[in-house]
């Protein structure tokens, strides 16, 4: 490179770095560039297509603790002083962009109840997991074709209290999965979920010999002799196909009340098409302050497997499938992380 080159060369590099350091980059949606001219002097803005950080992942967890309680010191009208402790918790981890959405939840409920010389009993026991996966094609549809697993089981032994030497659930006895494929339409602005499944697998666990040869839940009891002897035992799973549908709405319906309803429905295309099996839950929640909260609601629940057994001078009455109805009233404290 001679003298005389030298200069040049350093003049156009010098110019190149000079030309650069005015073009500005800036995250935003259009993949645009702009001119502005600001005292007399040109200034490039490259306007990128999506942000140089940005995460489609959004996650959200609930932990708390209801508690009521009622004492009784030479109280002369009388009464029986009892204490109520109930654990709960609300998982969710989602994924979502144009085309693709992937929800999961986990949810627990766990409450324990001591009365005065009473022993000390189960109010509430469940563990659910959902996970939904959703394609679409167009970015401005609300229809998704979606995939949905649902597992439904609990943590400890249920009773038909007084009676605490035969357990009536355990757990995964019983346990329920469903998993299918469908569509689901997500409406955003007031959070509401609709789901429609015409090729859904329930099976139905009952992973405790003694429950399952009984025909708990619905699965294949044992067969037994004349003489009680045992000759097959009963089976621990039951599979079924069918149609399920499940809806989600969560709406303040007034200053820092918060309704939550879900309702899910299944019928089985080859046991008794058209009678359907419901659960129905639905709680309102009281924002008191950033950690008090209340919370009052239900859970109504209808299987056609699931029979209710009555006690009465200890024989035992089998008075087949009924409406489950569970009501719940707390105060606690709940923390959000």
């Amino acid at each position: 490179m001679t003298s005389i080159t030298k200069p040049f060369v350093i003049l156009f590099l010098l110019f190149s770095i000079f030309s650069f350091s005015q073009v500005k980059i800036i995250t935003s949606i259009a993949d645009t560039i702009t001119t502005e001219k600001t005292n007399d002097q040109i200034t490039n803005t490259i306007i990128t297509a999506k942000p140089d950080t940005i995460s489609h992942w959004k996650h959200k967890n609930v932990a708390g603790i209801d508690i009521s309680e009622i004492a009784f010191v030479n109280w002369s009208p009388g009464g029986t002083s009892a204490i109520t402790g109930l654990v709960r918790g609300d998982f969710t981890y989602n994924y979502k962009d144009d085309y693709q959405v992937w929800s999961n939840e986990l949810f627990f409920r766990y409450g324990l109840n001591k009365q005065e010389g009473i022993e000390l009993r189960k109010t509430d026991d469940a563990l659910k997991i959902n996970s939904t996966y959703g394609l679409r094609t167009n970015p401005t549809s609300n229809w998704y074709h979606s995939a949905k697993l649902n597992f439904n089981t609990q943590f400890t032994n249920g009773y038909n209290y007084p009676d605490t030497e035969n357990p009536i659930s355990k757990p995964f006895a019983p346990a329920y999965t469903f998993l299918g494929i469908g569509s689901e339409y997500i409406y955003k602005p007031v959070n509401f979920n609709l789901y429609l499944s015409p090729l859904t697998l329930k099976s139905t666990l009952v992973l405790d010999q003694t429950l399952a040869n009984s025909g708990a839940y619905g699965v294949k009891k044992a067969v037994y002799d004349a003489d009680g002897n045992l000759i097959s035992e009963g089976e621990k799973a039951k599979t079924e196909l069918g149609i399920l549908v499940t809806s989600y709405i969560e709406k303040e319906i007034f200053t820092n009340i918060v309704l939550k309803n879900r309702l899910t429905l299944y019928t089985d295309y080859l046991h008794n098409f058209g009678n359907i099996d419901v659960d129905w839950q639905c709680f309102s929640y009281l924002t008191v302050n950033q950690y008090v909260k209340a919370n009052v609601g239900f859970n109504l629940v209808y299987d056609e497997d699931i029979d209710v057994i009555k006690e009465e001078n200890g024989v035992k009455i089998n008075e087949g499938a009924k409406v489950q109805l569970k009501q719940v009233l707390g105060v606690g404290v709940e923390y959000v992380f």
